[in-house]
């Protein structure tokens, strides 16, 4: 298939992933026109009829397609060269979208997604509860949709819970409104000793994958949640990121803010230009290690219960969320 035809087709099939319903010619049209991809209702048309062959839609009437399972699994698989560097294109993007500010405590706020299947939920919130007591989270705000609810663009599935946890792109994203460029350099595992930072164990650059490190970490259950919780010892998922040294005054004052707002998950900030958890750092720069927002989900998948997770996967209002205490 010619690639931009290819293009387009993944284009259709993500629309149809996200809606989690049957949608005719005219709100694809619509979605993907919002996307930046200009395609015509009688076009959408004829790439559904394509589609159908193939078997990665299914016709559902008056109500137009919904993707099949043979779709989902195309839409993970395809133009894999297009999705490297498609994390930190991700990173920057939610970043832009973050309009939280913190001195109001109202806008948008970056969250991970994960859904869980309803009848492991309520073993799966027991889990997580001491990892929030620890302090283990950007956030313990959260949000929660029940099957067939909303969360952010995308619709609960049948059978499952969803399940938002804040997401550490919420500095990226206050820092840049306050005129700082994070930069975000990778994502992995952060080895523990007497609840200390030391090194980084596993890594995974956002430039160069096609894969978020920690969806990848949690699934591999390369984590130790449990262990940091009862012993101070293990290993926790964290990114890195780094600020250009001038801006520290300014850096300290939002991530103070934001502290103050119930945000954390600096884990450690290191000197100008001197390396953080062995981590080396750019000259007149000044390294950051950030918790991962899915840790509380990590110790979950610690249990041997699977989670579908979407790191950095969507926006929120603030005034949306609830205090994770308040989970039943």
């Amino acid at each position: 298939m010619d690639h931009e035809v290819e293009r387009k087709v993944v284009a259709i099939l993500k629309a149809l992933n996200e809606a989690g319903k049957p949608l005719g010619s005219t709100e694809v049209a619509r979605r993907l026109k919002q996307s930046g991809i200009d395609l015509s209702e009688r076009a959408v048309r004829y790439h559904f009829g394509m589609l159908d062959e193939r078997g990665l839609t299914s016709p559902g009437g008056r109500d137009g397609r919904t993707l099949t399972q043979k779709g989902k699994e195309e839409l993970r698989n395809a133009l894999v060269t297009d999705k490297v560097g498609f994390v930190i294109a991700r990173i920057e993007t939610l970043a832009f979208q973050t309009t939280f500010d913190w001195k109001k405590r109202e806008g948008l706020v970056p969250m991970n997604v994960s859904f869980f299947q309803k009848n492991s939920f309520r073993r799966s919130i027991q889990l997580m509860k001491p990892v929030f007591q620890a302090g283990l989270c950007v956030s313990e705000k959260v949000f929660i949709a029940d099957e067939g609810e909303r969360i952010g663009p995308a619709m609960v599935p049948p059978g499952k819970v969803g399940f938002a946890t804040m997401c550490t792109i919420v500095f990226n994203g206050c820092l840049l409104k306050a005129g700082i460029p994070m930069e975000s350099k990778f994502g992995g595992i952060v080895q523990l000793n007497n609840n200390k930072p030391m090194r980084f164990v596993d890594l995974i650059y956002y430039s160069g994958s096609s894969l978020d490190p920690s969806e990848a970490f949690i699934r591999s259950r390369m984590t130790d949640v449990r262990g940091v919780l009862k012993s101070g010892n293990g290993k926790l998922l964290a990114n890195f990121r780094e600020i250009p040294a001038a801006a520290k005054p300014v850096a300290e004052e939002v991530i103070q803010g934001l502290r103050e707002c119930g945000f954390d998950g600096v884990l450690a900030v290191g000197d100008i230009g001197e390396p953080v958890c062995e981590v080396p750092v750019e000259f007149n720069r000044i390294g950051m290690v950030m918790l991962g927002g899915l840790t509380p989900v990590a110790a979950v998948q610690e249990a041997g219960i699977d989670v579908d997770n979407h790191a950095m996967s969507i926006v929120l209002d603030y005034n949306q969320l609830v205090s994770f205490n308040r989970v039943q």
